[in-house]
């Protein structure tokens, strides 16, 4: 189908007052991991009435009927760049400018919608500012077809640090991807700002650059554990939490004492951190989908660093640090993202276990949990429909023929 007709689809769609039933050959009960054979849902406006074998069907109820596919819950990412698209990165935000960059990520958020992702955390705007207040709000009003957003603005980050223009010459004056805050004072300026322009959350650079030798991995911390400890009490202040960029120690370290929400990359992980994840449960979001399609791209591809990040998950899963999924799409093509959930069980996970992680923890990372992430009465009605049985086969997440979201179909 057509992006146009796609996207006239999504801007038209009317959400039904009168019950719908969908009807497939298989039902996911992600909390269970059991498939129900056949599977049904009641949806009345935006929200999941009944879900089970066999559900009530009203008089004057629609029925979709799927066929052999199976109905799951609305997939989840929880680190994504709608303001990113493949290509150079450091260039688009030189230029692009913001209008244009966020008419591209109006239509990234489609895209991502299209291919199951009902629900997602934009993980920085890259340079773009608050620009994502206007995509989430155009979304949520029902403007334009995409995700339910949670949103960050601009990362935060030092003077030189992770993604600040430092390969640039000086005299050019290209500015940070990031907005900066060098002490505790400017991170409380900073995270004011970002709220007053309508984030959701704060998302922090805490760690890099990164090196890899010997088998070694070092990573320069940006803020002390202090000063952390003054962005999540900060956030806090407003209910709201702090995610972080954290690849090693000892800055994943400091994160954690800090009491952050998410360790995203998480490539290293002391025994210390790992404990206080698994006990705190902070999760840690391996974004392993980036580091693939980084190695395709490359010409003269290293798998040092992925191997290291494999061996790593691997004794993060067996301390049992909590995961959540999210892909780092952006610089690989949006809507193409679900490659995440493959990763996760080609490298470790059972395939269940993969889509609790990305369902049920991410449902609670984004502060949604008890309204998505399960087809639950009383829930949202965010559904996809995929053919064969995830439970068997995760490549099927890849394949998504069906989405709804809050009770609108989108792709049929």
């Amino acid at each position: 189908m057509k992006p146009v007709l796609l996207l006239f689809l999504a801007l038209t769609a009317v959400r039904a007052q009168t019950a719908t039933v969908l009807h497939a050959a298989r039902l996911l009960d992600i909390e269970t991991g059991r498939v129900l054979t056949p599977g049904e849902l009641l949806i009345q406006g935006d929200r999941i009435m009944e879900a089970g074998v066999k559900v009530t069907h009203p008089d004057g109820a629609a029925t979709i009927d799927l066929g052999d596919r199976t109905l799951m819950p609305g997939l989840i990412d929880v680190h994504v760049h709608l303001f990113l698209h493949p290509g150079a990165e450091d260039l688009q935000t030189v230029q692009e400018s913001v209008p244009q960059r966020t008419i591209s990520a109006l239509l990234a958020a489609r895209d991502d919608l299209m291919a199951g992702f009902t629900a997602e955390r934009d993980m920085g705007t890259e340079g773009a500012g608050s620009a994502d207040t206007a995509v989430r709000n155009a979304i949520d009003k029902g403007l334009m077809p995409g995700p339910r957003m949670r949103i960050s603005g601009n990362a935060v980050s030092i003077l030189g640090g992770h993604e600040d223009a430092i390969n640039y010459n000086p005299e050019q004056h290209i500015f940070s991807n990031a907005t900066y805050a060098n002490n505790a004072q400017e991170l409380v300026a900073v995270i004011r700002q970002q709220f007053k322009e309508g984030a959701d959350f704060i998302k922090v650079y805490e760690t890099g650059r990164d090196t890899l030798r010997n088998g070694v991995y070092s990573s320069i911390y940006q803020y002390t554990e202090a000063e952390m400890k003054t962005a999540v009490q900060e956030a806090a202040r407003s209910g709201k939490r702090v995610a972080v960029h954290a690849t090693g120690e000892p800055g994943t370290g400091y994160a954690v004492k800090a009491g952050v929400a998410s360790v995203d990359h998480a490539y290293f992980l002391s025994d210390e951190t790992m404990k206080m994840m698994h006990d705190r449960q902070i999760y840690a979001v391996p974004t392993f989908a980036i580091a693939e399609a980084r190695l395709e791209e490359s010409k003269n591809p290293r798998h040092e660093s992925l191997d290291f990040h494999i061996a790593q998950f691997r004794r993060q899963l067996a301390a049992g640090v909590p995961m959540a999924a999210g892909s780092d799409v952006g610089p690989f093509p949006h809507g193409t993202q679900a490659r995440e959930y493959v990763a996760m069980v080609k490298y470790g996970m059972t395939p269940l276990a993969a889509m609790q992680a990305g369902l049920l923890n991410g449902a609670k990372l984004l502060e949604w949990d008890g309204q998505i992430g399960a087809l639950k009465p009383g829930y949202y009605a965010d559904v996809i429909a995929v053919p064969g049985d995830p439970i068997k086969d995760i490549d099927v997440l890849t394949k998504v023929s069906f989405v709804m979201k809050g009770g609108v179909v989108y792709r049929k």
